[in-house]
C-alpha cells in the first residue's frame, strides 16, 4: 500500500486571495519523522490543516498535486475526507483543552474512533480504547475513561488526544505543536510516546513546531518555513545555510554560552534575499 504524501506547488489564500498563508510549497513524505519549523505566522499550521482539508470556507487552496497514496486530497469530496480523517490520516491538535469535547467522558471520546473507523461495537470500542490508553501510559484507565477533560491534567489530556488519534493506526500523523502546552518535564515523555507509537505502527509523522532545537533532536528531516514558503530542507541542523534558518538558530538561548540579549533576525536582510 502506497502511503506517500506528495505536495507540489500548494498555496493557501485568505481575504479573497490577497493574503497568501502558504505560497508554492512542495515536498513529499513516505516514511519517518519530518519536522516543520518556523516562527508564528510562517504557515506551518495552515499547511497541516490544508493537508487534512480542515481550513475554513474562506480559504482558497490550489496545488499542482496534493495526494496521499492513491487519494487525491485536493479533489476529494468532504464525504471521502471524513473517511480518511482518523482512519489513514490523523491530526493531533496543540492543546487538549480546546480539542476534547468538554461534555463527554474521556472513554467515549477515544472509543468513537474505533466505532467510526473500525466498525466496532460499543463494547469492543470501549475495550480498544482502554487498551490504547494503557499503551499511552495512563494509569488507572477505568477512572480516566469515566472522567471529563477538565478533570485531567494537560499532560494526561495530550496522551488522551494521542490515543484517540492513533487508535485506528493511521499511516500519516500530523502533530501540531503537541508539546507546547505541556511542562518541560512532560514534553520528553510525550515525544518518546509519539516516537514509540509511530515507529511501531510504521506511520509517517509530520511534527509542526516553533522549537527548532527540539525538532532537530527528534526528527529525521527538517523543513523550514518563512512567510508561507519552504526556504530550506536539511537532515542536520549544522548543515543549514539559509539566512533565516541561521537566524532562528542564533536566536535560541544556549545555557553554555549565556548572552545579555538574544539575536533577532534581520528582517530587512531576509527580505532582500
Amino acid at each position: 500500500m502506497d502511503t506517500t504524501l506528495s505536495i507540489r506547488d500548494l498555496s493557501v489564500r485568505f481575504a479573497q486571495g490577497s493574503v497568501r498563508a502558504v505560497d508554492g510549497v512542495s515536498f513529499s513524505v513516505s516514511s519517518g519523522k519530518i519536522g516543520i519549523v518556523g516562527e508564528s505566522g510562517s504557515g506551518k499550521s495552515t499547511l497541516g490543516r490544508a493537508i487534512m482539508r480542515l481550513l475554513p470556507p474562506s480559504a482558497s487552496i490550489s496545488a499542482d498535486c496534493m495526494t496521499f497514496g492513491e487519494h487525491d486530497l485536493l479533489r476529494a469530496s468532504e464525504k471521502d475526507m471524513r473517511k480518511l480523517r482518523g482512519s489513514v490520516m490523523a491530526l493531533i491538535m496543540q492543546d487538549p483543552r480546546y480539542s476534547l469535547n468538554p461534555v463527554l467522558p474521556i472513554g467515549r471520546q477515544v472509543a468513537e474512533t474505533a466505532i467510526l473507523h473500525k466498525g466496532m461495537s460499543r463494547k469492543e470500542a470501549g475495550e480498544a480504547a482502554a487498551a490504547m490508553l494503557e499503551r499511552v501510559r495512563i494509569r488507572d484507565v477505568t477512572r480516566v475513561m469515566q472522567s471529563y477533560p477538565h478533570q485531567i491534567s494537560g499532560g494526561m489530556g495530550q496522551r488522551v488526544m494521542i490515543a484517540a488519534m492513533l487508535l485506528a493506526r493511521p499511516r500519516l500523523v500530523i502533530a501540531d505543536e503537541p508539546t507546547s502546552a505541556l511542562d518541560v518535564s512532560v514534553r520528553g515523555e510525550v515525544l518518546e510516546l509519539l516516537d514509540d507509537l509511530v515507529c511501531a505502527d510504521g506511520s509517517s509523522l509530520l511534527l509542526i513546531s516553533h522549537d527548532i532545537r527540539m525538532v532537530a533532536a527528534f526528527c529525521d528531516r527538517i523543513i523550514v518555513m518563512y512567510q508561507g514558503r519552504i526556504v530550506e530542507e536539511v537532515t542536520q541542523l549544522r548543515d543549514a545555510s539559509h539566512p533565516y534558518t541561521r537566524a532562528l538558530i542564533a536566536a535560541m538561548p544556549d545555557p553554555r554560552h549565556p548572552v545579555r540579549r538574544l539575536a533577532v533576525p534581520d528582517r530587512a536582510k531576509l527580505e532582500r534575499g
